[in-house]
């Protein structure tokens, strides 16, 4: 164990000397720890030695996606959602299902599983996640209302698409009426965990009896999340779900928690979220890679450059959106962490297909997150010229008007705000 640590305060410590310069070119941290890992497993250095049955794996993996779905929940709350809700409705409501399709026909037809294996590759692989195109969702020069669009989608498909998992891995293992009975009971304790939990500790925070000191607001939001997490785990709650409700119900009732949460729980997530893609990357060895074959590869490809832009063609027919817009929805759909997970929940269950569902989930969210945390700064810089107006530009407009004539209710003022764009949080609609 010692000498994991080890690993990880050296590879955390580069990572941030060097995380200026990940902000500036095509370097990443997610990417630097997932080849970290692959350097320092099996069949290169040897260093860190896992296998995917492994305590440390299942349970850091766990943990790491608790907290992962805990901050995305905080991000959707019915409020953000109510916002600006066409634009990520058209990715959930038809692209997160479109994904799933076209991506198990691909599972079917190229890699030659089942049907029921197909859709439970499917789900693994149609959530998304913005960690690994952070420099096009965090840069102020890309359109608003796109960084808004795929912040809610990231943060919402991963408890979306979790059912369907948990569905199709039922399945997969055959399970029977009452089993399926336990299924339902436990997404729906789950769910009420999730949701009964923060609502009651906010209602207490409310009352005469009780005030938080500023300096341990921060720590509110975590003794929350560790409640539900050790209750979901008691009761035998499904933890995931109970995470992505507990983070829509403080983001819903409590506004001044998230706030107060928000820098240091996304803090805490992204060093669990890196210490999973470093013991994952120690995973993809040599032979566990050159175990894909042919088919899985292709499988990969297919999977990351056909299945999410055609469906997201589709879906954003007629949305408003630019020809530029809609390029960057169409390719960053990263493959995340959320998808490892499921990836590990599938190889413990066992079933038949367990190790090959997992070796091609593997390759596939590799290839993601060395493409997509790549090419991030590159679309954002995109952008650029979009956002830069000339100083003179409206000058030369004032000039070129009529002498006496008003200003169209179309047309903004010089040096006024534009209309309000209703799917624009921050009413910043591109040139």
């Amino acid at each position: 164990m010692s000498h994991h640590l080890l690993a990880f305060a050296v590879m955390l410590l580069l990572a941030v000397l060097v995380s200026s310069l990940a902000h500036r070119t095509v370097l990443s941290t997610a990417a630097l720890f997932l080849v970290g890992g692959f350097l320092l497993g099996d069949g290169v250095t040897d260093l860190v030695s896992l296998q995917p049955g492994d305590e440390l794996v299942s349970g850091l993996a766990e943990l790491a996606l608790f907290a992962v779905l805990f901050t995305d929940g905080m991000h959707a709350g019915w409020q953000d959602l109510r916002s600006a809700w066409r634009l990520p409705g058209r990715a959930l409501g038809w692209g997160l299902p479109l994904t799933l399709l076209i991506t198990a026909v691909f599972a079917h037809s190229v890699v030659g599983l089942g049907w029921v294996e197909s859709l439970l590759i499917a789900a693994i692989l149609t959530p998304t996640d913005p960690v690994f195109a952070a420099a096009l969702v965090g840069n102020d020069k890309v359109p608003p209302r796109l960084r808004h669009l795929l912040n809610v989608e990231s943060g919402v498909n991963d408890g979306l698409v979790l059912p369907f998992v948990v569905l199709f891995l039922a399945v997969a293992q055959g399970e029977n009426d009452l089993h399926l009975g336990e299924l339902v009971a436990e997404l729906a304790g789950g769910l009420v965990i999730g949701v009964a939990i923060p609502w009651a500790a906010i209602m207490l925070e409310r009352t005469r009896l009780f005030a938080i000191a500023p300096k341990y607001e921060p720590l509110n939001a975590v003794a929350i999340g560790l409640l539900v997490l050790a209750t979901a785990q008691a009761t035998h709650g499904n933890l995931f779900l109970a995470a992505f409700a507990a983070g829509v119900t403080v983001a819903t009732l409590g506004s001044r928690h998230r706030e107060a949460f928000e820098e240091f729980g996304e803090l805490l997530a992204e060093l669990l979220k890196l210490a999973a893609l470093l013991v994952f990357g120690a995973l993809l060895s040599p032979a566990f890679l050159g175990d894909v074959g042919w088919t899985g590869w292709t499988f990969a490809v297919l999977a990351l450059v056909i299945a999410r832009p055609v469906a997201i063609w589709v879906s954003f027919l007629r949305s408003g959106l630019t020809a530029r817009e809609q390029a960057a929805v169409m390719w960053f759909g990263p493959k995340g962490f959320a998808s490892v997970v499921y990836g590990l929940l599938v190889l413990e269950a066992g079933i038949t297909e367990g190790e090959h569902i997992f070796h091609l989930v593997g390759v596939t969210i590799a290839l993601s997150i060395l493409a997509h945390s790549s090419t991030d700064i590159i679309v954002a810089r995109s952008f650029d010229d979009e956002r830069e107006v000339p100083a003179w530009f409206g000058q030369a407009r004032t000039l070129v008007r009529r002498p006496g004539a008003t200003t169209s209710s179309r047309e903004p003022r010089d040096g006024a705000d534009p209309p309000a764009d209703p799917d624009d949080p921050v009413h910043d609609k591109p040139h």
